[in-house]
């Protein structure tokens, strides 16, 4: 299942953020280190074209896609070396696919701000130095080791294992993200399992006021370095959708002009980030949603069902999510010729309904 971490410094709504996506209550007390132990909860990928395919294959039961949220505890100056609860935090973030970056551009005198005032910019790198530092280490036990092993003989996979560890030390050296490097082919192969915090995909969600709908220009400036895509949403807005009946928030979003709760396009972001694409069975027993990466062959996708599948996989057979919903269903597909049967070098598209024939 795919997981993200929450990170932020504290009180700049990130246990609010969790709490509104999972519908788990944490405690939001508005004072640092509230959040001492990560909290985790499982939320349902929102995805109508599931339901769509329910109703058309009159399914028992509906299995959307799912995404794990890690609540991590706020971050503070200094976490690397152990101030606040930073250690134990960091630790809990190197598990995650990617990280979501929560920073504050709202005023509220209720609400206090550990770095005493609102400056989103610097509360990035307040944090991006922390992570940095975190992994600096990391990266400097990795040389060593490696020019060890140098001494014993010159290889073009150490001399490549080199470079990449000698391009992000230096980034890191200067409290950058590593996720910014630039690797040849040949350099990301040599340093792809090394988990390092700052090589994950980020989303930043810039926390805005409720009459916002962007970024604030004032801050925009001091966001344009960062390494990933920036998200602005009123997270208390979001709280209090997720409050209303589902008829209510449609109407609510509606008469905003959005076709998506800033929730969604959170979880639609988290995908595009990691290169995610979703795939259906659907049938009289079941309906549901499997996540995949772009890219990945017919074999594979059915190994994501269940290892036997990829193992003994002879063909797949897939429909169009829109040939099935205008065919009304697989034997409709079939009729009309909208049923194609694939083999193993087949790459899975985004919205294929499939079912696969194998035998082991």
């Amino acid at each position: 299942m795919l997981q993200v971490g929450i990170v932020g410094l504290p009180n700049v709504g990130k246990s609010t953020l969790f709490k509104t996506l999972t519908k788990k209550a944490v405690d939001c007390a508005n004072f640092p280190f509230c959040t001492i132990e990560p909290n985790v909860g499982v939320v349902e990928v929102p995805d109508p074209r599931i339901n769509k395919l329910a109703e058309i294959s009159k399914s028992q039961k509906v299995i959307p896609t799912a995404i794990e949220f890690v609540d991590i505890a706020g971050l503070v100056r200094g976490a690397h070396k152990g101030e606040g609860l930073g250690n134990k935090f960091l630790a809990n973030i190197r598990e995650v696919d990617m990280i979501v970056h929560v920073v504050r551009a709202f005023h509220d005198q209720n609400v206090v701000h550990v770095e005493s005032g609102i400056d989103p910019a610097r509360d990035v790198e307040t944090i991006e130095i922390e992570l940095a530092m975190a992994d600096i280490g990391t990266v400097e036990k990795r040389l060593d080791g490696m020019r060890g092993k140098m001494k014993a003989g010159r290889t073009k996979d150490l001399e490549n294992e080199e470079s990449a560890l000698t391009k992000m030390f230096e980034v890191l050296q200067k409290g950058k993200m590593a996720n910014s490097v630039e690797f040849t082919e040949d350099e990301e192969e040599m340093v792809a399992d090394m988990s390092l915090l700052t090589r994950k995909p980020i989303l930043y969600v810039v926390n805005v006021a409720e009459d916002q709908t962007e970024v604030p220009l004032l801050f925009r400036e001091g966001l344009g370095e960062v390494t990933g895509p920036v998200l602005p949403i009123s997270i208390k807005v979001e709280s209090e959708i997720m409050e209303m009946s589902p008829g209510d928030q449609q109407m609510f979003l509606s008469e905003l002009g959005l076709a998506q709760s800033g929730l969604d396009r959170l979880i639609a972001k988290c995908y595009e980030l990691l290169n995610l694409i979703t795939f259906f069975t659907s049938g009289e027993k079941e309906t549901r949603a499997w996540t995949i990466h772009r890219g990945t062959k017919a074999p594979q996708a059915a190994g994501v069902i269940h290892t036997d599948f990829e193992k003994g996989f002879i063909r797949a057979e897939v429909i169009s999510y829109e040939d099935f919903v205008v065919c009304h269903g697989e034997a409709g597909a079939r009729d009309n010729g909208k049923l194609r049967v694939e083999g193993k070098e087949y790459v899975m598209q985004d919205w294929d309904v499939c079912h696969f024939r194998f035998n082991v």
